[in-house]
């Protein structure tokens, strides 16, 4: 792998789903991230796990991530700043503007054209807690879910997804002709 490298769109299995949000209606938004062990990993595979580095800043607030460049014999650097996490606010932190800063770097930026996904739930993965509110319920093993992609020069065209019994509940875009089944 090359530097050019890092802008290859992430496959449908390096990327993470979690609900964002349901809707009262029982539809569930979900949103698709990345995690930092994912730009931890292309970094080592596009350049080499010693021609790489990260620095924080500003409390954890910025991150610094740095490639060598043997053309120019110095480090190139792009920057960005994250938020806190409601989970772990330092950690959260520094995962986040690592993430943001690996965005600079190209790494995964096609999630940013990732369609709106939204599905309807089925009655037993979700429920109105006491204040009226839907939550999800233990039924809905999101993360058990296989997902599914195609791009088209880097572009994704085409996004599906099967839970757990292997019903599809999710498609969206236009698929090549050759791609894989998803019955």
């Amino acid at each position: 792998m090359a530097i050019e490298n890092l802008t290859d769109p992430l496959s449908a299995n390096q990327i993470d789903f979690r609900v964002q949000r349901i809707k009262k209606s029982g539809y569930a938004v979900i949103l698709a991230y990345k995690d930092a062990r994912v730009d931890q990993q292309r970094l080592d595979e596009a350049v080499g796990p010693t021609n790489w580095q990260r620095r924080h800043t500003n409390g954890n607030h910025n991150c610094v991530v740095s490639i060598w460049c043997d053309e120019k014999k110095e480090w190139v650097q792009k920057e960005d700043t994250g938020t806190e996490s409601n989970t772990e606010a330092a950690k959260g932190l520094a995962s986040d503007s690592f993430k943001r800063a690996c965005f600079n770097w190209g790494i995964g930026r096609e999630l940013y054209d990732y369609p709106v996904i939204e599905l309807k739930l089925k009655d037993n993965e979700w429920y109105m807690d006491g204040n009226k509110k839907p939550k999800q319920s233990y039924d809905l093993k999101l993360k058990e879910w296989h997902w599914y992609s195609e791009f088209t020069e880097n572009k994704l065209n085409w996004l599906a997804a099967k839970d757990t019994t292997g019903m599809v509940r999710f498609q969206w875009g236009q698929r090549k002709p050759k791609g894989e089944e998803v019955k």
